[in-house]
């Protein structure tokens, strides 16, 4: 149960953080956001505040903004559309009645003759019981469309995404991704402030209880000064003899209190991947440091950064297949396993995460953030955009594709993992 609850909270983060991204740039360009999701398929949570429906969906795989303009369930009405009209004190209408009209005893009724709720945002028609004269109705801005139980607020071409300058509608899309890469930073800066930052002076950090060099007799804080009449200036020279020497008897000079020390310690040998090595059971010494922490969060989000894109290059020249590849069962699995090592390596764990679906969501594939931003960099290159349909049709392809892809790599975590 704690690992369920350690997934959703991680994965549930991640795209909260993604998905604010979007919303607060949509937000600042003016952007009408009819809802904030998290997750798909049926609402499990409703929330309405201000234009924004905020809601948390059954299936907790992802997330999205609904953004004015992006709509294609939009309501259109049509003449000879019979709606009814209430109004506010200034004659304008504020609610636009498409059916179960009886409910509203004090709408007026009126058949469209023409109607835009974009541009100009008026209704035209004959009014109940004088079809002799046409009539214009002026709506609100923020009037709603109701239709049975639902109220969906109308949207003036100015709040729409596709009303935005190519600026704007690149910063609203880019954003997601980029607060993946933000996220990570910070969870990376609070790790140093907690646990400290590596530093590079030949000093014993924490030691285990269990090996070699506590047994021995080193302490923490111990200066390093020489291993077997070897000079030791850095944290880099410690562990490359540690590890040079795997099983061996190393003599360490240290420096403990203002007093020299000469203390025997048998290194351990331990195999990773296809190399043996020597341990001895210390880490590094670390500092706490509000300035360095910074420094480190910022050497992190770029280290795993590149080592993403450089598992990423193995990938597409084909030195590792697509089993390689893991979905929400194999993250499941991998953050059982961290989840044993403590909440510090959970959110070590996160902030590697984060930064991996910041980095898919910027790859110019179709349906994905960086296959919008595909196009909206071809039609900075053309001067005009590139038509509205065929540009879906390529999304919807490429969702298609995307969702192959996901059961492929979901199937193939179930076969590794448990049959």
């Amino acid at each position: 149960m704690s690992t369920v609850i350690a997934f959703i909270v991680i994965f549930g983060a991640l795209v909260f953080f993604h998905e604010l991204g979007h919303f607060v740039f949509a937000k600042r360009a003016g952007i009408l956001c009819r809802e904030f999701a998290i997750g798909f398929g049926p609402k499990v949570f409703t929330h309405k505040k201000g234009e924004t429906i905020y809601t948390i969906r059954l299936l907790p795989i992802g997330g999205f903004v609904r953004m004015a303009g992006e709509d294609p369930e939009m309501i259109e009405i049509k003449p000879g559309y019979r709606i009814g009209l209430l109004f506010d004190g200034d004659g304008l209408v504020t609610k636009i009645i498409l059916n179960n009209k009886n409910k509203y005893p004090d709408a007026r009724i009126v058949e469209v003759e023409k109607a835009d709720i974009e541009k100009d945002l008026f209704i035209s028609g004959y009014e109940e019981g004088e079809e002799e004269e046409t009539k214009v109705f002026k709506l609100r801005r923020d009037a709603v469309l109701v239709e049975g139980n639902t109220e969906t607020q109308i949207a003036p071409y100015d709040r729409q995404f596709a009303s935005k300058t190519l600026g704007q509608r690149t910063m609203a899309i880019f954003a997601g991704p980029m607060m993946n890469f933000i996220l990570a930073f910070i969870v990376f800066v609070i790790l140093a402030l907690i646990q400290g930052v590596p530093v590079n002076d030949p000093v014993l950090g924490k030691l285990t209880e269990d090996g070699a060099a506590y047994k021995a007799g080193l302490a923490r804080g111990d200066v390093v000064q020489s291993i077997d009449g070897t000079e030791i200036s850095s944290w880099g020279d410690v562990v490359d003899t540690i590890r040079s020497n795997p099983g061996k008897s190393l003599e360490f000079n240290v420096e403990r209190d203002g007093k020299t020390l000469e203390i025997p310690v048998k290194s351990v040998v331990q195999k990773v991947e296809d190399k043996t090595i020597g341990v001895i059971g210390v880490f590094s010494p670390v500092e706490k440091s509000p300035l360095k922490s910074i420094g480190y969060g910022l050497e992190e989000t770029y280290r795993w950064t590149k080592e993403i894109f450089f598992m990423l290059g193995k990938l597409v020249t084909g030195q590792f297949s697509i089993d390689a590849l893991s979905g929400p069962v194999g993250i499941y699995v991998s953050t059982d396993t961290v989840a044993k090592s403590g909440v510090l390596y959970l959110m070590h764990w996160a902030a590697i995460l984060s930064i991996n679906l910041g980095i898919m969501n910027l790859l110019p594939f179709p349906a994905l953030d960086g296959g919008r931003l595909m196009f909206f960099g071809i039609e900075a290159f053309r001067g005009k955009p590139v038509d509205r349909q065929k540009e879906g049709m390529v999304h919807f392809i490429g969702f298609a594709l995307l969702m192959l892809l996901m059961l492929v790599v979901t199937w193939n975590d179930i076969q590794r993992f448990f049959l």
